[in-house]
């Protein structure tokens, strides 16, 4: 027979239990808050360009040759008081051809130009799709949230599918 554990030595493994578990949520939960903060960071350096369009140049381009990272063409304007360009660059994604014709929103102070329209803004946003991708993960493991986990990994799922299929 083992003897009775005193009160003291119980209270004593009660409270570091709660101590690690809160510190694991704690440290999980910022892990995870920081992922998607990060998401959304790395899509609105592109989406508030296509997304606030009101007094930006929109028009569109005609890709006329491509690089490495980048294509380039002559972009025709849409908006008033958007002015024409000869050359205007756009960042070569598996949707970007040469050839084809965009519309686009320029981005202020440059001759950097990106998509615009619905295919614009999924794309804009596809950052966020792995961020809520790679929190589910946190959430599911670390948190041990399992819905919200699933919560998290279909819409990032939606997102990046939708992004795909529009492109």
């Amino acid at each position: 027979m083992i003897p009775a554990m005193p009160a003291t030595a119980a209270r004593s493994r009660q409270a570091s239990y709660v101590a690690l578990r809160f510190g694991r949520v704690a440290v999980m939960g910022t892990v995870a808050a920081l992922i998607l903060i990060a998401g959304v960071w790395a899509s609105w350096g592109t989406a508030q360009h296509v997304m606030l369009t009101k007094g930006r140049e929109r028009g569109t381009i005609t890709v006329t040759g491509c690089g490495d990272d980048t294509c380039n063409g002559r972009y025709a304007p849409v908006s008033p008081g958007s002015t024409a360009r000869e050359r205007v660059v756009i960042a070569q994604t598996v949707a970007v051809r040469k050839g084809g014709t965009y519309s686009v929103v320029v981005k202020p102070g440059s001759d950097e130009v990106v998509r615009s329209g619905p295919a614009g803004i999924l794309y804009a946003w596809v950052p966020l799709g792995g961020a809520l991708l790679l929190a589910s993960v946190v959430v599911a493991g670390g948190l041990r949230r399992t819905r919200a986990a699933w919560v998290l990994a279909g819409s990032g799922v939606a997102l990046l599918t939708v992004a795909f299929v529009t492109l």
